[in-house]
């Protein structure tokens, strides 16, 4: 046995053991209750109520996407209707191939109207120079009319530049 072991009585023995577990008990707890606490927080922020209860949730962006539909309701589209288009196609080989094309396209509101109108042969030139530059297989199933319905939006933005297009309708789509 040690000297400071043979010193010592065996109750004071028990008793710093008992005064080690608790202090680690002590440090246990101080350690989990700021885990604790942060573990609620994140709980209560992703599951919305935190956020709901200072006032910067969902509740607000759904309130303003509300007020944003509204407003879209009051201004009801106007559709403008291009005449019909014909187009060759850059097909490779001698067959040529055509492509006929109607649409309509969309405008936020009607003010747009009138700037669009006086930009409509810009619109079409654009239109008929892009087909032009297609070749048929671009142009084949869903995926392809999709991408065509893009550029046509975003050609069609660019050439009526204050009128703002929401959409390009196809009345009809031929490739020949």
């Amino acid at each position: 046995m040690s000297a400071a072991a043979a010193t010592m009585a065996p109750g004071d023995a028990a008793a710093g053991a008992g005064g080690a577990k608790k202090g680690g008990k002590k440090k246990l707890i101080i350690l989990a209750i700021p885990v604790l606490l942060i573990a609620i927080g994140a709980g209560l922020w992703f599951s919305g109520i935190l956020p709901n209860m200072l006032g910067m949730g969902h509740k607000a962006e759904t309130e303003e996407h509300a007020g944003k539909e509204k407003e879209k309701e009051a201004h009801a589209p106007v559709f403008v209707e291009l005449p019909e288009m014909i187009a060759n196609l850059n097909a490779p080989g001698r067959r040529a191939s055509f492509v006929k094309l109607k649409v309509r396209l969309e405008l936020s509101k009607e003010a747009d109207q009138a700037a669009f109108t006086a930009a409509q042969p810009r619109v079409i030139d654009l239109f008929q120079t892009y087909l032009r530059e297609m070749r048929p297989d671009e142009l084949r199933g869903s995926a392809g009319s999709y991408r065509l319905r893009e550029e046509l939006i975003a050609r069609a933005s660019l050439a009526a530049a204050p009128a703002t297009v929401v959409d390009v309708l196809f009345s009809e789509l031929l490739v020949q």
